[in-house]
């Protein structure tokens, strides 16, 4: 069959702001395994260029291609772009056949299909065994019904078959980096750039986060075939900044530090940037070198909160302690930390905000990214505040950079203000402007001044939008009444 994959525009400002990209890693991911079984797969990036949904169904339309495949990074936010571009396309041409996968649509087919005529399968799950078995059934006209971990329509009605199992072992599939030759990929200043994911999965629980639904169990890629992979991207195709997508990438000491030396082995002069817990860093103390010289210039720790019961509340396993430990450990081994917290429950009052933003100084992290507590349908946190009102419902700005759930007792334009205000005073206090300007080490300094600048545009970007653009719920709807019972199984 001849495939076109579609990354879907997006509007988060982040995004925009950059103006840089990285691959669609999902995408290709899916795309190996499918070109290796002998099918024409080709590549529209409508992110890249930010193109309208009409722009691209004439694309995909003057490709005349059998199907499209649809997914994005921000599963959410991007669903609309979607049900908007497979429209379009199906207007212009009703014979493309229309399959989108992805976080949201793994929990919302049944909504997905009930809804939108014009998509026609979703791929529930890991999409690499999946979308093979239903291209292939597409292909000779056999039922769907004996692939697994595909929604389609039987008799009118959203059906799905039950759920894929894991995926044992990760190299058995190829991401199809080929397809991306075509783009001019970037991050961190005009240096080629690429995702990669080496693991899949987390062993954690966090109330917030439903990665662990998706991916069922953490699993791993062989160290030595993955750095060696990450040495082809570097030396064909120029790749300098590697973005690793896993959700946690070191909780098996032994094979984290495999992959360091494998990655040592392979001497590439890259810049690497990755998600890892405060206390595996505490944890390895002593080998903090080697995510220096495994080329870790810049790390993403999920700190959360300061607070031990919101901690508690959010099943992190978080420990105060720790993640100061953590801080001054990267610092010292002259790697970049970008401190990850949560906000916006809609219980906070002025005063808490207030205190947060007092322990977040003593912290003293490199960086600080907010993300507003965010109630997915899938995610056991949906379950506390199912009964919370809900201020934003256009799934568009559901990208974690918008206030969600409605405060009790603020209003959304103080807590905006609030929260920009503790953004601005962490990034322009005086030990961090004298770490943009004085940093020794090169990559790092580059990182950093990179993320500030970036930072700074959406800083203000998010302000005049928040006043200007977003229509904000004046009565608000619950989240129950706007998503209706949680999800918490990928199909089936």
């Amino acid at each position: 069959m001849r495939i076109l994959c579609v990354n879907p525009p997006n509007l988060s400002i982040g995004s925009r702001r950059a103006g840089e990209h990285l691959p669609p890693l999902g995408l290709l991911a899916v795309a190996g395994p499918l070109i290796d079984a002998g099918h024409e797969v080709k590549l529209l990036d409508a992110d890249i260029d930010n193109m309208r949904p009409d722009r691209v169904a004439a694309e995909v339309a003057r490709r005349n291609p059998d199907a499209i495949l649809l997914g994005h990074s921000g599963s959410t936010s991007a669903q609309p772009f979607i049900e908007e571009i497979t429209k379009a396309v199906r207007e212009k041409n009703p014979e493309i056949r229309t399959i989108v996968g992805g976080v949201f649509p793994t929990f919302h087919w049944r909504d997905i299909l009930a809804r939108n005529p014009h998509i026609d399968h979703v791929v529930c799950g890991e999409g690499e065994a999946a979308c093979l078995g239903l291209v292939a059934a597409l292909e000779s006209g056999r039922p769907l019904e004996g692939c697994p971990g595909v929604a389609f329509r039987a008799g009118g009605r959203p059906v799905c078959t039950p759920p894929a199992p894991p995926i044992e072992n990760l190299d058995d599939y190829r991401v199809a980096w080929e397809l991306m030759e075509s783009y001019d990929y970037t991050a961190w200043g005009r240096y080629r750039g690429a995702v990669v994911q080496f693991s899949r999965g987390c062993p954690y629980s966090c109330a917030y986060c439903g990665q662990r639904l998706f991916w069922k169990k953490w699993r791993h890629r062989d160290p030595s075939r993955f750095a060696g992979e990450l040495a082809m991207l570097h030396r064909k195709y120029g790749v300098r900044v590697v973005n690793f997508a896993d959700e946690n990438i070191a909780p098996n000491p032994k094979v984290w530090r495999e992959l360091l030396d494998a990655l040592i082995g392979e001497g590439m002069d890259m810049m690497m940037f990755g998600a890892v817990r405060a206390d595996h860093i505490v944890r390895d103390a002593d080998i903090l070198p080697l995510y220096k010289k495994a080329g870790f210039t810049r790390l993403l720790v999920g700190i959360e909160h300061s607070d031990k019961s919101v901690l508690k509340r959010l099943n992190k396993q978080g420990d105060v302690d720790k993640d100061r430990e953590a801080i001054r450990l990267l610092r010292k081994n002259d790697i970049l930390m970008s401190a990850t917290f949560l906000i916006a429950f809609g219980d906070e009052t002025l005063g808490g905000y207030y205190r947060f933003w007092r322990t977040l100084l003593s912290y003293d992290a490199d960086l600080v990214q907010f993300c507003f507590a965010t109630p997915h349908r899938w995610t056991p946190f949906y379950q506390e505040v199912r009964k919370s009102k809900i201020i934003l419902t256009d799934l568009r700005f559901w990208d974690y950079r918008h206030q969600i759930l409605a405060n009790q007792t603020l209003p959304a334009w103080l807590v905006c203000l609030y929260v920009k205000f503790i953004e601005i005073t962490m990034h322009a206090r005086p030990k961090s402007l004298f770490r943009l300007f004085f940093l020794r080490d090169r990559k790092k300094r580059l990182a950093m001044r990179w993320y500030v600048r970036i930072g700074g545009r959406s800083w203000f970007a998010e302000i005049f939008q928040f006043f200007f653009t977003t229509k904000l719920e004046r009565e608000g709807v619950t989240a129950e009444e706007f998503w209706g019972d949680a999800e918490t199984s990928p199909g089936g």
